[in-house]
Parts: C-alpha cells; sequence; structure tokens
C-alpha cells in the first residue's frame, strides 16, 4: 500500500490507471488490486476522467487522510534538510 500511495505522491497532479499505478509503484497488479478497495475507501485517490470502462485516477489531495500523509511527508523532508545543514555547517567549521 506505501509503494501505492508513494507513487501518486511522487506524481500528484498526475492521472493514471490502475495498471500504470501498479507499474509506476513496482508492484504487481494482483498486489494492487489487493489494496485498492481500501485505498478508495479511505478517499485517497479519486477518479479524474473515464475512457468508456477505463478510469484514470489521481491523488485526492482534499482528503483528510491524504492531507495527513502529505504532512507527514513534509515534516520528514523539512527534518531531514535540516540535519544536512546541521552537517554542512560542521564541515565548513572544521
Amino acid at each position: 500500500m506505501f509503494k501505492i500511495i508513494d507513487f501518486l505522491i511522487d506524481n500528484k497532479g498526475m492521472d493514471y490507471t490502475k495498471l500504470d499505478i501498479a507499474r509506476g509503484a513496482e508492484i504487481s497488479r494482483a498486489s494492487l488490486f489487493n489494496y485498492w478497495e481500501e485505498i478508495e475507501k479511505q478517499e485517497i485517490v479519486k477518479v479524474t476522467r473515464r475512457f468508456g470502462k477505463t478510469k484514470l485516477y489521481t491523488l485526492n489531495t482534499g482528503s483528510v487522510i491524504t492531507q495527513k500523509i502529505l504532512d507527514l511527508e513534509k515534516a520528514l523532508i523539512s527534518k531531514a534538510l535540516d540535519i544536512d545543514s546541521k552537517k554542512k555547517e560542521v564541515l565548513v567549521s572544521a
């Protein structure tokens, strides 16, 4: 499930078929379908377009759960950047 969500976050604003999501997340279609119902139920994705029976999905940034995931990602990136800049300060002063 984390690989699916990570792929959607990395490609926020883009829309994909389920097959494209499975390929992008580097998982099998079977794995995607094991988690897809829960991802839809939690409103992590939303349908953007339809072509016949094919639906295209994108990250649902309006979802409370998705917003929390994005907040966590921002916090982790911020912390990593802070640690990185502290390392550079140590190297510069040495």
